[in-house]
């Protein structure tokens, strides 16, 4: 479509923020150019939306058709694993990633899974591109958890926790040495760079700082990133005990989090004491099967007062828990407790694109935004609406017309 315009007609159009009628979204390139009322002849035409996009997934990590035993969402070679970068583990041929476009899910957030104290890396992926030369939009942070998963991988490799305390104090003591060891670093750079006599010689200052760099390991330095503040940890949490010691975490270390899944929480004062200390919430999956005890207090009606707090929250699939095309069904929850059609679209369009912190460029329907969206045949609150056409970053992916 390079150089080519194609106009949609959005006899309804869901933007990411609000609901309006009788729009035309002219596309350009891989760009949206303009959104207005101009009555243009259209290319398609029908309720529009922006693309969705999951922020929790394991999408071609756990495969669809194959063996558990071919996982790779975990990897037990030790409780502290920063540097493992789940697209290095992603089948891109996983027919998950073709059903989930097939329903508009065109980018998700893979993350390893939640039996390691720091599993790796968060990566937000086009789920419409055949492999991985083409896959990444970009990293989004580490992936940190709390709760019963690290301690219930105690055959694991490395030194493993078998109490939620002892998740705690493996943590917090890992985050202390590499502070340690940066502040002993840094104050023998300073010293050293003091010590110089006369003019600073540039060989003499590359080779303090080299030392500098090499006083901590690879992975201490991608640690030490987000002890900066410069990436964020998105933390699996269910419990409220759990989400009151994020807190706690956060405050002691100053670094940035998200609270993940948050699903057995049901008291209101909880989501608020998330939302007073900056914590977003990527909430879900909701309506699986709860199979542990910290998920007892689980259920769809918990939506409610997440609703009624002040939370900044998204919503998840947590692929495979909950199939990745199965996304715009768990909105029915948030519908069901009195939630507009246009906040619910918004919940994972440009909430999860803000979370993510992929806003500039997707989430919502606007001039200078890639142009992934999607054309519904009906209102994609009914219940068979499928979508018509689907365009991912310009390109047309899906087209049912």
């Amino acid at each position: 479509m390079a150089g080519k315009e194609f106009i949609i007609g959005a006899d309804l159009l869901y933007d990411g923020r609000i609901k309006t009628r009788r729009k035309s979204i002219v596309v350009h390139g891989n760009k949206i150019v303009e959104v207005s009322s101009k009555n243009y002849k259209s290319d398609v035409s029908g309720v529009v939306t922006p693309a969705f996009i999951d922020p929790h997934s394991h999408i071609g990590m756990e495969r669809q058709g194959e063996p558990a035993g071919e996982s790779e969402v975990d990897d037990t070679l030790n409780a502290f694993t920063p540097l493992h970068n789940p697209v290095n583990s992603i089948y891109f041929d996983d027919r998950a990633f073709s059903e989930a476009v097939d329903f508009g899910v065109l980018y998700s957030c893979v993350l390893p899974g939640s039996s390691n104290i720091l599993g790796g890396q968060a990566m937000v992926i086009r789920n419409f591109s055949p492999n991985r030369k083409s896959a990444v939009i970009r990293e989004c942070g580490v992936k940190m958890a709390l709760g019963y998963n690290p301690r219930a991988a105690t055959t694991w490799k490395g030194k493993r926790p078998s109490t939620r305390m002892g998740t705690t104090a493996l943590l917090e003591n890992y985050f202390l040495e590499i502070l340690r060891k940066e502040e002993q670093a840094r104050i023998k750079k300073e010293q050293a760079v003091l010590d110089l006599s006369g003019p600073k010689n540039q060989q003499h200052l590359t080779l303090i700082q080299r030392a500098y760099d090499i006083a901590l390991s690879t992975e201490q330095w991608a640690v030490f990133k987000l002890l900066k503040g410069e990436i964020s940890a998105k933390v699996h949490v269910h419990k409220a005990d759990d989400a009151l010691y994020l807190i706690d975490m956060k405050q002691r270390f100053n670094i940035t989090v998200t609270a993940e899944h948050a699903c057995d929480i049901c008291d209101v004062d909880i989501f608020n004491a998330l939302a007073k200390n900056n914590i977003p919430i990527v909430y879900g999956p909701v309506g699986s099967f709860d199979y542990k005890v910290e998920l007892k207090n689980a259920s769809y009606k918990n939506a409610a007062s997440l609703m009624q707090s002040n939370a900044d929250f998204g919503l998840m699939t947590d692929h495979p828990v909950i199939l990745a095309h199965h996304l715009r069904d768990s909105l029915k929850y948030f519908l069901i407790h009195g939630m507009t059609p246009e906040d619910a679209i918004s919940l994972i369009t440009r909430k999860n694109a803000a979370i993510l912190g992929i806003d500039d460029c997707l989430g919502t329907l606007e001039p200078g935004k890639l142009a992934s969206l999607i054309v519904w045949g009906t209102d994609p609150f009914h219940l068979g609406a499928f979508p018509l056409l689907i365009m991912a970053e310009g390109s047309i992916v899906r087209d049912g017309r």
